[in-house]
This record gives C-alpha cells, structure tokens and sequence, in this order.
C-alpha cells in the first residue's frame, strides 16, 4: 500500500497542543485526568502515581534514579510526555541548581478526588422497559463501520449511496480544506491527499477527520476544550448502551449529530424518549491508533495483462478502484476490472498522482 503522509494525531497529541490554562480547565474533570492516565506510556503512569499524593517539587535526579541505565531512553519519553501534557509541570531550583518536577496541581486534585471518591457519569444508562430492543454489539460494530463507509461514499460517489446523510456544513468544511476541491459549478473532487485518505485504516481516517474537525471549532463559535472534553468523556460509556438525549446540552446535541454521520453514536427514537448509543469508534477515542484496528480485510491482485481482482464485499473499496482503473463488473466478495491508459488518465486529472497507482514488477497483492 502506498505510503500515507497525512500525520492523523490521536487525542493525546491535540491536548498537548493546548494552551495551559485551556488544560487546567480540561483537568477539572476527573475523567478527562483518567483518559491521559491510560494514555501514558508504562513508566510515565507510574511516575504519575507515585507522585500523587506529593505536594512539593520532586528532583529531576531523584527521578532518573529510579530507572536501570538501561531504562533511561524509556525515562526521557515518560518525562518528555508528562510534561508536554501539563501533567508534570517542569521548574529550575535557582537556590539548589536543579531542574525539577512537580504534578500539576489541577490534575493532582481531580485525579485525586477520582481514585478516592469514584466518579460517575453526568448520564446514567436507560433502564431497558423504556427503550425500544437494542442492537447487539455485533449489530452495532456492523452499523458503525457501515454507516463510516458510507458517510465517504457519499463525498466520493454519492450516486452510489444506497442511503443519504444529510452532512453538516462543519464536516464538509473538514473535508473541503483539504481532501475534496471544487471548480466554480464543478462536482467536488478529491485531492491528493484525499486519496491518501482514502487508503488509510478506518482508525486512522477517524482520527484525522476527529482532529480536523476540532482544530476548525473556533470558527463555528466552539471552544475546542468543551469539545475534547465532551469527546473524551463519551469514551467512558458502555458500548450498546442507551443514554437519554435529553441529558445533552443543546451544544452537546448538535455535537452528536455529526458523530452520528460519522458513525460514533447510533441514534434511535422511542415513543416519548430518544437516545444514543456509542458505538466501538466512540469508545476509542481515547485510545491510540496502534491500539485497535478496525479495517474490512480485502486484497487486490493485478495480473501481469493489468487485470484487477479486488476480494472485497466493501462498496467504498469499489468505488476507491474506480477512481483509476475501469470496474467491468462486482460480485458478492470479487470486485473485476482493468487498469487502462484512459483509467489513469483520469485518475491523473482527478488529483491522484502516478506514485499512487504504482505497480512493482507488473503483480501487486496489496490490503486494503
């Protein structure tokens, strides 16, 4: 598969972008102290427990003893996050000559109250004699990787949706910065770099557009730490749970509605109540990319006459092969085609460079 050099950063990574008083305010919740917790690498949880319950300022010395030699590169990654995360704030002791680190006092106290007391959501689950019958989480696993499919089936080949989304203005704002183009009256086309996008894992395509979408809020009157805050605190629900949309402020709902799009949440209405449910992708989100994977399995073959068999039941996968070469026909698993000189001339006037159709000695087997 072609190399992908769109960076998508997972949560971690846009919080340590922050500004510091927008992360002290992000650290009066417990939860979101949680998430970072589990997000640290081994040793940086540690150092972070240990240091809990220690109100004064701990030497740097003191703390690169507590490792082997051996240990020392895994040290200064543990440090280095801590303190570009705020959770260690780093200070020089002019009196004694050293640098020193100290817990932030805002993560200490939320983090604190959290292991002592417990925490409980601002929305409790609904009791079942309420709701309507579930999903099953493999229902719900289906709809979610189904209903991202289809959310970029459409921006790609909206012809070929068996069901419309009505796409907010702020995701296609996401979408048309840098992955989609369009020419006066023209039907938007994809960059180069939606291309890339295209052949990244959904995890990772989640997290671009996640990221996208937050570091473009300010301009439609969001602060970006209520937004990572509300998205950090739905990975703390249960999967195929329900939760009353009525527990949502009016900000929050309107939030909900693109993760919908976007397949994070599945909403369904009662007879009196609504409510969402998280799906596997929102329970995720605190997670990094190396961690969970969700990707449809499927392989291409390229003959040595330009023949393309892709073994894929995905109708994005097809339409992805559309774009530089011509689909004769597809079955239910086996997708046929040809890759032609009117096939990548086409692709090249729609953006995708010759670096991204490459083909090595004439066979390619490649994943999707």
């Amino acid at each position: 598969m072609p190399e992908v050099r769109i960076i998508a950063k997972n949560f971690m990574d846009m919080v340590a972008s922050m500004p510091a008083i927008k992360l002290d305010k992000l650290y009066q919740n417990g939860f979101i102290c949680e998430a970072i917790l589990r997000s640290l690498p081994p040793l940086a949880k540690k150092y972070v427990l240990q240091l809990l319950h220690i109100d004064g300022p701990v030497p740097a010395k003191l703390l690169a003893e507590w490792v082997l030699p051996d240990g020392l590169s895994k040290h200064k990654v543990a440090i280095d996050r801590l303190v570009q995360l705020r959770v260690f704030v780093e200070a020089f002791d002019n009196r004694k000559n050293e640098k020193t680190y100290q817990v932030n006092s805002t993560y200490q106290k939320s983090l604190q109250n959290l292991l002592v007391h417990g925490g409980t959501l601002p929305r409790e689950s609904m009791p079942s004699n309420i709701t309507v019958r579930l999903p099953t989480l493999e229902d719900l696993e289906t709809y979610a990787l189904e209903q991202w499919e289809c959310f970029l089936l459409q921006l790609i080949s909206p012809s070929h949706v068996d069901k419309t989304l009505n796409i907010s203005s702020s995701l296609m704002k996401v979408f048309q910065r840098r992955l989609l183009s369009q020419r006066d009256r023209e039907a938007p086309k994809l960059t180069e770099s939606g291309f890339q996008f295209l052949l990244m894992d959904t995890n990772a395509q989640l997290w671009y557009i996640i990221r996208e979408y937050i570091t473009n809020s300010e301009e439609r009157g969001v602060d970006a730490g209520d937004l990572i805050s509300f998205m950090l605190e739905l990975s703390f629900h249960v999967i195929g749970e329900a939760y009353n949309i009525n527990t949502l402020t009016e900000f929050q709902r309107n939030i909900i509605k693109d993760l919908a799009d976007l397949g994070l949440v599945k909403l369904q209405q009662g007879r009196k109540e609504s409510w969402f449910i998280p799906t596997k992708l929102a329970t995720n989100l605190s997670v990094s990319m190396t961690e969970s994977s969700s990707r449809k399995e499927g392989f291409v073959v390229v003959e040595t006459n330009f023949r393309v068999y892709a073994y894929s039941t995905s109708k994005l996968h097809c339409e992805i092969l559309r774009l530089f070469s011509r689909v004769e026909y597809q079955l239910p698993n086996l997708i046929v085609g040809a890759i032609t000189k009117e096939s990548l001339y086409n692709a090249f006037d729609n953006g995708i460079t010759a670096d991204q159709v490459s083909i090595r000695n004439y066979i390619v087997y490649f994943a999707f």
